[in-house]
């Protein structure tokens, strides 16, 4: 079960009571439903907005508290200018909506017959990224906290219209919360082989997905990333899916994913404090599955291949040793200095592998690579490494449109000259400085001219707050990002 608040379109009337809000701009009077409300709370609304010195801004909240004819609570949400009001607009209203409506119980109403059947979807798209919770085991509620928001009904003029419009949103928003569920699951109950088993749920959408055990990879000669597996008990698994929903034999867009299910360095050892967030090293494979989904979920038209390589890096009498060589699927050996570099070894030969079988229009990959990206850009934009200028553009574009914002760093040939090793290929660390682009320019050795971009969500795949569109956990970074450059560059 996906953690996903549920939502309904019904008509433009005035509920007879409970918890509702109401979208609306500042004005000389209120219209449609929001005057009849008024009306019915013998001004009340009015009053309360004047009181607090409501302004309508973008995605602010007035709360009336059981304001008669029957309501719990009537929320004033602020739309703001209305030359200025588009879906991401839309989409902050729906949070602050759904936020406000939950603090008083499971179910609410968001009147919105002001706003166009497009926006109120994404006035729904909002809502539910905005309410996102993840109790899978809590067994009862901390003292103070609200149930979550269970249900939630948009009013407006065209209901028809308004799901149609929603239904790739709805898509979106479940790969997005798919991504936020496996991101948020403990290690313990998300290793390798039960990841596999979530993927293997992406059948039901129409998603073929093809699983390789360790003999497989073997065979294949994945030596980096099965180095990283081996101190583990747990198999290690890459799982290759395909949404083939564009022309036939057209090539297809690709995207790539680190899978660490847990990472604990290895025999280079993290620090204990923060190991707990290593859970969420597997946050760009839980992006790929989720962007598959949402792909598959509104039937996009466009050959599509997820592939992600998963992965626990532990500690045992087996473990990888720091100074031992691996031999890649590309056939280039590399020394492994640090067993705590460990990603850029699973995503060699997992990025080897994609372009080798598939010849795609691009790749992209996405993984929580280094902390050095986190010390450069902090917790607001992920690192974007290419070697497209085009392909660069458009995420970068499509970023900033969505709010999953990447900054464009440089990969020079000079930083390779630092991944020199005295006895192979390569070795897998360059030092500290310029930590997040050597480990970028090691990427790049695996792509075999394929355009391609690294993202490195280090700082932004889990947050330590709540932002507009994401309570404090897990964010989901990254699908909604590249769900909608599909859309807008490659599809159809």
């Amino acid at each position: 079960m996906i953690h996903m608040l549920d939502i309904a379109f019904s008509d433009a009337t005035v509920p007879s009571g409970g918890a509702i809000a109401i979208p609306a701009t500042s004005g000389t009077s209120p219209t449609g439903l929001f005057a009849t409300v008024n009306t019915a709370l013998d001004g009340a609304l009015e009053r309360a907005a004047k009181a607090a010195s409501f302004d309508f801004e973008a995605a602010k909240t007035c709360v009336v508290l059981a304001p008669g004819a029957g309501y719990d609570r009537v929320v004033l949400v602020g739309l703001g200018r209305a030359d200025e009001l588009d879906a991401t607009v839309a989409e902050k209203v729906g949070v602050a909506a759904a936020k406000a409506l939950a603090a008083g119980g499971t179910t609410g109403v968001i009147v919105a017959d002001a706003l166009t059947p497009e926006l109120a979807a994404h006035v729904a798209l909002g809502a539910v990224l905005g309410s996102y919770r993840f109790d899978s085991y809590r067994t009862q509620p901390r003292k103070g906290e609200t149930a979550p928001l269970a249900s939630l009904d948009i009013a407006t003029s065209d209901p028809a219209a308004a799901q149609a419009a929603w239904a790739p949103l709805a898509a979106v928003a479940r790969g997005v919360c798919l991504c936020r569920d496996l991101v948020s699951e403990p290690a313990n109950m998300l290793r390798p082989p039960e990841f596999e088993q979530r993927i293997l749920a992406l059948r039901d959408l129409g998603v073929t997905v093809e699983v390789l055990d360790r003999d497989a990879m073997a065979e294949l000669g994945f030596g980096a990333l099965l180095g990283v597996a081996q101190g583990s008990d747990a198999p290690p698994r890459t799982v290759i899916m395909r949404w083939n929903g564009g022309a036939e034999g057209e090539a297809p867009v690709a995207f790539v994913g680190k899978g660490v299910t847990f990472d604990s360095g290895g025999i280079s050892i993290k620090p204990a404090a923060g190991m707990d967030e290593m859970k969420t090293d597997m946050a760009g494979a839980a992006a790929v599955v989720g962007t598959m989904a949402a792909l598959a979920g509104r039937k996009a038209k466009v050959n599509a291949v997820g592939v992600v390589g998963l992965v626990e890096n532990m500690l045992s009498g087996n473990a990888q040793r720091p100074g031992d060589v691996v031999r890649t699927a590309a056939g280039q050996t590399v020394e492994v200095l640090n067993t705590d570099a460990e990603g850029r070894l699973v995503l060699a030969d997992v990025l080897w592998y994609t372009q080798d079988r598939f010849s795609p229009r691009f790749m992209v990959d996405l993984a929580t690579l280094t902390g050095a990206i986190v010390v450069g850009l902090g917790h607001e934009r992920a690192g974007l490494f290419s070697n497209s200028d085009e392909l660069a553009a458009n995420l970068s574009g499509t970023g900033e449109a969505t709010g999953e914002k990447l900054w464009r760093m440089p990969l020079d040939a000079a930083y390779l000259e630092r991944l020199r090793s005295d006895i192979a290929d390569l070795k897998n660390i360059g030092g500290r400085p310029g930590g997040s682009i050597t480990a970028a320019k090691f990427l790049e050795c695996f792509v075999n001219e394929v355009p391609w971009a690294h993202l490195d969500i280090a700082g932004v795949a889990f947050t330590t707050k709540a932002t507009s569109h994401a309570p404090k956990g897990a964010s989901g970074f990254g699908v909604r990002l590249l769900d909608r450059m599909v859309s807008t560059y490659y599809e159809g």
